[in-house]
C-alpha cells in the first residue's frame, strides 16, 4: 500500500546487468513470478575462506532482495566434491575422496550459518548427478560437439562453437589458460578444448557409465546440475569473476551445443575480495 511520502502503486524495475553483453536491463523472467538462480558453489577439499564466502554471500544478498520484491526464487548452489584436489587430499590422509568431501561440506554448511547466509534451497552434489553428467556428454557426442581420446577422455570440440569466448570477451584463437587440465596431460585434438568426461586412471575414484568409465570433468558437472534443476534455460547464473575464463564460458559452450537453446539470460560476477591491495586467497 501508499506509504508517506510514496504514491501508490509504484513499481520500480529490477534492473540487472549481464556480463556476457554487458547490458543493464530489466529483469524479466522465463517463467513469470519465479526468478531461477544457479550459483557456482564450493569445491569440498579444504575450509572455504571468506574471500569465496564473498561470491556466495553476493547471490544470499540478490537471492534475498528478489524475495523482498515479491518473487519466487529457486536458488541453487553446487558442491564439487570430486576433482583432483580432493583426490589428492584424500589420499594423503588415507580417506576416500567421499569422507574427505563430506568433512568440508560439514564445515562449508556450518560457516555458511555462522555468516547468518540464507541456505540455498538446492545444493547439488555431483556425484550425486553422474547419470545426468554422463547423458550430457552422450549427447554432445552424438551431435559431434565433442569427441573419445584413445585414454577413454572425451573433449569438448571448441572450434564447433563459434561463439566461443563472449563472455570473457577473448579470440577463440588464442590459448586457453587457467584451465584445471594442464595441456599435456591428455591425448586431444586441440590444445583449447577442454576435458568432459576423464578417462579412468589407476588410484582414482571412477564410474562405469553409458560413455564409458571415468569421472566427469569441472565445467560438464555444472551445466548437467544447473539444468537438472532448473531446465535448459535459466535466469540468473553468479560466481567470482575468476570463474568467467574458462568455467563459465565452457558452461554456455557445452549447456547451448547440447540443448540448442540459450543457457542464462543474465550472468552476474563479484570482483575478488581484497585486503591491503592483495586478493584474498587461501
Amino acid at each position: 500500500g501508499a506509504r508517506r511520502g510514496h504514491p501508490p502503486d509504484r513499481v520500480v524495475t529490477i534492473r540487472l546487468q549481464d556480463a556476457l553483453t554487458g547490458d543493464v536491463r530489466p529483469l524479466e523472467p522465463l517463467e513469470p513470478g519465479h526468478v531461477r538462480v544457479y550459483s557456482c558453489g564450493p569445491t569440498v577439499y579444504g575450509p572455504a575462506h571468506v574471500g569465496n564466502f564473498r561470491s556466495f554471500l553476493f547471490a544470499d544478498l540478490l537471492v534475498r532482495y528478489l524475495r523482498y520484491r515479491g518473487l519466487r526464487v529457486t536458488w541453487v548452489m553446487n558442491l564439487t566434491d570430486i576433482d583432483d584436489k580432493i583426490i589428492r587430499g584424500a589420499a594423503a590422509e588415507g580417506i576416500t575422496h567421499t569422507e574427505l568431501a563430506n568433512r568440508y561440506t560439514a564445515q562449508f554448511l556450518a560457516d555458511a550459518d555462522s555468516l547468518f547466509m540464507a541456505r540455498p534451497d538446492v545444493l547439488p552434489r555431483a556425484t550425486d548427478h553422474i547419470p545426468q553428467i554422463t547423458e550430457l556428454v552422450a549427447t554432445l557426442l552424438e551431435r559431434g560437439h565433442a569427441y573419445a581420446t584413445d585414454d577413454g577422455s572425451i573433449f569438448f570440440r571448441i572450434s564447433s562453437r563459434p561463439a566461443y569466448g563472449r563472455l570473457a570477451r577473448l579470440d577463440p584463437a588464442a590459448m586457453r589458460v587457467g584451465e584445471r587440465v594442464v595441456a599435456d596431460e591428455y591425448g586431444k585434438d586441440d590444445v583449447r578444448d577442454f576435458v568432459l568426461w576423464k578417462g579412468p586412471k589407476p588410484g582414482e575414484p571412477s564410474w562405469d557409465t553409458s560413455v564409458g568409465a571415468g569421472r566427469p570433468g569441472w565445467h560438464i558437472e555444472c551445466s548437467a546440475m544447473s539444468m537438472a534443476h532448473l531446465g535448459p534455460s535459466f535466469d540468473i547464473h553468479t560466481g567470482g569473476v575468476d570463474l568467467v575464463f574458462p568455467h563459465h564460458e565452457d558452461e554456455i559452450a557445452q549447456s547451448e551445443a547440447a540443448t540448442g537453446q540459450p543457457f542464462v539470460r543474465t550472468w552476474m560476477h563479484c570482483a575478488h575480495l581484497r585486503m591491503g591491495g592483495e586478493k584474498m586467497a587461501k
